[in-house]
């Protein structure tokens, strides 16, 4: 049987290893897990001898980085020797990496709690809930790894419609983006990236969503007016906040969307908000 191998108590950088062996590496789905000593390897043998033996971040074998002070870890190595090209993977590695140098005391503002609701920090708290449940640990950090994995990519994509079909207009607040992509992502990553105001239309299923940056002297309603206006038919809300307006949603089927353009939309937005 396939094994792989890691020591007790594993961190995120012995997860992610496991987690992108059992994702990348063809047979090696339903490997059995086993846990040793630090350092130490299965059974005392050489890390590297048995093909159906994987060690990771232990045993100073191939997918150990404990023997040299390289900037690496176990996940590194063995995301380096898939050879693929995956941008949300690669960076998603990056990070385990800095994780395991201690690299996040660098972190801005690097006391704030909201680092304590992150993964390495939840990852903490399991190791102490399931000390003596190891498998169970790998099992809760894997899914949130898929997870992670899939947010990244939208991230990655987000990032690259943002720049390649963005269409950017000036407001009395500030610069807002337009887009026409199928990702949700767009919204955030869009404000995050300082855009007060994110207008996204969904080009398949023709959902729109508006969204403004939360500060207080931003306020939707003339702008959920006029589009309402311009197309009685479709459904509209306006958000308690002010900050929000939707047409159509996966949450509530039942709403109608716009045939308004994403040209027609900015263009009222344009207007409404000089």
């Amino acid at each position: 049987m396939k094994t792989i191998v890691t020591h007790i108590g594993p961190d995120l950088d012995a997860a992610s290893s496991i987690w992108l062996i059992k994702t990348n590496f063809p047979g090696w789905e339903d490997a059995a897990l086993q846990f040793v000593p630090a350092g130490k390897t299965l059974h005392n043998a050489p890390p590297d001898a048995d093909p159906d033996i994987i060690h990771v971040d232990t045993g100073f074998g191939k997918f150990d980085h404990h023997q040299s002070d390289a900037d690496t870890c176990a996940a590194r190595l063995v995301f380096e020797s898939l050879g693929k090209k995956d941008e949300a993977l690669e960076r998603l590695i990056h990070v385990v990496n800095d994780i395991d140098h201690f690299r996040e005391c660098f972190f801005p503002n690097p006391t704030a709690d909201f680092y304590d609701i992150a993964l390495p920090s939840i990852i903490d708290g399991w190791r102490l809930l399931f000390a003596d449940n190891p498998h169970k640990l790998v099992d809760l950090i894997m899914t949130s790894l898929d997870g992670t994995y899939k947010m990244l990519q939208n991230k990655v994509w987000a990032e690259h419609d943002l720049k390649e079909k963005g269409q950017i207009f000036e407001t009395k607040w500030g610069k807002a983006c337009g887009i026409e992509t199928s990702n949700d992502e767009v919204v955030h990553h869009g404000q995050k990236m300082g855009y007060v105001l994110v207008i996204r239309k969904d080009p398949k299923k023709g959902y729109l969503r508006v969204k403004a940056v939360p500060k207080n002297d931003i306020d939707l309603t003339v702008l959920y007016d006029e589009l309402k206006k311009a197309d009685p038919s479709a459904t509209w809300f306006l958000h308690a906040s002010h900050h929000m307006i939707l047409n159509g949603s996966s949450k509530n089927p039942d709403m109608k969307p716009t045939a308004l353009s994403l040209s027609n939309i900015i263009e009222i937005a344009k207007a409404v908000t000089k």
